[in-house]
């Protein structure tokens, strides 16, 4: 292979490995190391974000909520602020998370059922 076509490869992968997608209220980004961030969209601070070492691990946290759950849920994963609010928001906005808003105010989410009522 050639190094122009490799340097060629090389960029093809990376843009499929690093993406960003935005919903309603949140958007993530899947960065070419692995990680993965869910951010307010449009926010432009730190502050507004949590990083997960990959996707997988926010699928994990996801997994490990219970069936019906609010911001509070998240505090034992470490997660503070209103990163916690967040969070639940994304979940119910990002098609990979089977779950839904079931409460604005206060902000309540549920996972989908899936014993397949």
């Amino acid at each position: 292979m050639s190094r122009e076509h490799a340097a060629e490869l090389r960029d093809v992968v990376g843009d499929a490995l690093a993406r960003r997608e935005e919903f309603f209220r949140t958007a993530c980004e899947h960065r070419e190391d692995g990680s993965f961030v869910v951010e307010r969209r449009g926010a432009d601070s730190t502050g507004n974000s949590t990083v997960f070492d990959s996707f997988a691990e926010a699928q994990q946290l996801f997994d490990r909520l219970p069936a019906s759950f609010d911001a509070d849920a998240l505090s034992s994963s470490g997660i503070t602020g209103s990163r916690r609010h967040m969070l639940v928001r994304h979940f119910a906005e990002h098609p990979a998370f089977p779950c839904t808003l079931a409460s604005r105010n206060p902000l309540q989410a549920e996972k989908a059922s899936t014993d397949g009522s």
